[in-house]
């Protein structure tokens, strides 16, 4: 592989590399047991979920199960039945098919087997509110979690004390059946209590950590929410409980995986990679800022010959809204890094998200060259604006400058990768 010519088409190449190491059909067979005798029941939920589950079927043959996942992502299955629902914001088909999974589940006893495949996005497509809150109450917390700019894993810990099937709780409906849950992690450190807020995993954090997160963050709550709250949560269990006692959590694929694998790919091309990191948090424009000064510290130091470096970083950059924008974190760090690049000769990127979904919107991210900003201004384009406005997604399209694979049937967080190539004289 070369970029000699094209480094955003070597970009674009890397980032395919990434997503096609975490396909569930290469990931899920080999972490598969020889199937159990007796009554097996598949459940799944996340971006990744359907094709783990043709996975399953692929090896297994076809199962009797019930899997959740966004819409567009579901595969064909012969025996496990997969219905899509919304996501980011959950909706009324989530909410249907998350009851019908709590019922399959409850009806196991001793001797029957669960298997559980949980990917990023199961918060949202696993619904299930706690006490009295509705839907539309939750949705309107969703909403404005995403909105707000916090971590994904602040975000999960409010999740998970308003809601009747996070932190353990869909594991513990299965008890006293024995459960392998199989994940796919989107969330930086790749803990299992985080992936998906943790449906099958029990959970540490308390009742207190949640209200502190959504006083901070200015976050209206109902009534309902704050009786929830006020009450000790919607029943997250510990992770030392009974009902988690039959439960093993593995993890079968992750961020740092798919950035070594971009890695090794860059070496074949005779480019140094630099592995930054694959839990990188923060607000995405603030990070851009700090990995374009960086990359012009190691443009400044390359001389005539040297091999080209390429800084590779994963994690889940955060997006807090100030403007009416389309955009995303991938979209908006990529924007906000052309602007602090501001045309240096030599240094490319991409930023995308691996699922393919980047914010709401249908695109996983997009690329930037030294040519990004004149070819914008040319059109009109005031760059500075589109991102003051969260709008990153409508500047990038107008360049033709998105990346927009589809649903990649998987989901291992974010993948940025900058190529800075030395002088020509």
């Amino acid at each position: 592989m070369s970029f000699e010519g094209n480094p955003t088409e070597f970009l674009k190449g890397l980032f395919a590399r990434a997503v096609e190491v975490a396909d569930p059909m290469l990931c899920v067979p080999a972490a598969l047991p020889r199937r159990p005798e007796g009554r097996v029941l598949v459940i799944g939920a996340g971006k990744a979920s359907a094709r783990m589950a043709e996975a399953v079927e692929s090896v297994w043959g076809p199962q009797e199960g019930l899997v959740i996942t966004r819409d567009g992502y579901a595969r064909p299955c012969r025996g496990i039945e997969i219905i899509e629902a919304s996501h980011p914001v959950p909706d009324e088909r989530g909410l249907a098919a998350t009851a019908r999974m709590l019922d399959l589940v409850s009806g196991l006893g001793e001797g029957d087997f669960v298997l559980a495949l949980i990917s990023g996005g199961a918060s949202a497509l696993l619904v299930q509110p706690a006490g009295d809150i509705t839907l539309a109450e939750k949705k309107a917390i969703n909403s404005a979690l995403l909105s707000s700019g916090a971590p994904i894993d602040e975000m999960n810990k409010v999740r998970k004390h308003l809601s009747r099937v996070k932190g353990g709780q869909l594991a513990a409906a299965s008890h006293p059946a024995d459960m392998l849950a199989l994940m796919i992690s989107d969330v930086p450190g790749d803990d299992p209590a985080f992936i998906g807020s943790g449906p099958t995993v029990g959970d540490s954090t308390s009742v207190a950590e949640a209200v502190g997160i959504l006083d901070r963050l200015k976050i209206d709550l109902p009534s309902s929410v704050r009786d929830v709250l006020a009450s000790g949560g919607g029943g997250v269990l510990p992770p030392g409980a009974e009902k988690l006692s039959r439960v093993e959590n593995r993890v079968i694929a992750a961020p740092s995986q798919s950035l070594e694998a971009a890695a090794e790919l860059a070496r074949s091309a005779s480019v140094e990679p630099r592995i930054l990191g694959d839990a990188i948090e923060g607000e995405a424009r603030e990070v851009a800022r700090e990995q374009a000064a960086f990359a012009l510290r190691i443009r400044d130091s390359l001389k005539r010959g040297d091999r080209p470096v390429l800084l590779l970083s994963g994690g889940e950059c955060t997006v807090t809204r100030r403007g009416d924008g389309i955009g995303g974190p991938n979209a908006e760090f990529a924007l906000a890094l052309a602007l602090a690049l501001d045309g240096e000769v030599g240094i490319s990127a991409i930023a995308c998200d691996t699922d393919g979904v980047d914010g709401a919107a249908d695109v996983a991210g997009a690329v930037i060259d030294p040519t990004t900003l004149a070819r914008a201004r040319h059109l009109g384009l005031d760059p500075a604006d589109y991102l003051a406005r969260n709008d990153s997604h409508s500047f990038f399209a107008a360049l033709g400058d998105q990346v927009v694979p589809g649903p990649t049937l998987t989901n291992v967080n974010d993948f940025r990768a900058i190529l800075i190539q030395p002088a020509e004289e």
